[in-house]
């Protein structure tokens, strides 16, 4: 097959320009390309901390605003007792907190870790259901991480150490001295698996 014609009259320049054109043209959709790339992404990182902040609003994880606020309340803190329980619903997941008891202060972070093994030799799929006793203080535990806040899948013979970190509200009855954290893993059935879950509980 014949290449282009070039006009004998352009000379050895103009011929070597005309040739040039059509490499120059794509040359310049690639790097038109590769700004509107480099544009996306400036983009993408400038609204990343909105994204992640909605993100953490609508699913309650660090919530550090709330935990701030809290603790910055006029009412004074007060010492509390706080137990830890797990239980697992015919899972085989062995699933225990690592500390059963702790001293604390409304007001104040408090960090503990809970610890599963999937004793199986199949995966397991789990949603961890909280309760609390007495049962109204539930509503004065503010989560700002925790493994129920969504299903947890564990490999046969996992081990995996979870946490969970919350405030006491300052404004926990006065009545209330000992506080329990009760969590129940249940199995979660392959055909239902939804990522991420809501806890059953009130984070406000």
């Amino acid at each position: 097959m014949a290449g282009p014609t070039v006009n004998p009259d352009l000379g050895p320049i103009g011929a070597a320009v005309a040739h040039s054109l059509p490499r120059g043209a794509s040359n310049r959709r690639i790097v038109a390309g590769l700004l509107a790339v480099m544009i996306g992404s400036l983009l993408f990182v400038a609204a990343q901390p909105r994204l992640y902040k909605a993100f953490c609003e609508w699913t309650g994880l660090y919530d550090i605003d709330r935990a701030e606020q809290i603790a910055a309340s006029s009412i004074p803190s007060r010492p509390v007792t706080l137990e830890f329980d797990a239980n697992s619903h015919d899972n085989g997941l062995r699933f225990r907190p690592e500390i059963t008891s702790l001293a604390a202060r409304t007001g104040e972070i408090v960090h503990v870790t809970y610890r599963v093994e999937n004793t199986r030799d199949t995966t397991v799929i789990g949603q961890a259901v909280p309760s609390y006793g007495p049962q109204h203080a539930g509503g004065y535990v503010k989560k700002l991480d925790c493994f129920c806040f969504k299903q947890q899948t564990f490999a046969p013979h996992e081990v995996r150490e979870m946490p969970v970190v919350f405030v006491l509200d300052k404004q926990l009855p006065d009545d209330v001295n000992t506080v329990t954290l009760s969590y129940t893993f249940f199995e979660v059935p392959a055909g239902s698996v939804t990522s991420p879950a809501k806890p059953a509980e009130n984070r406000t």
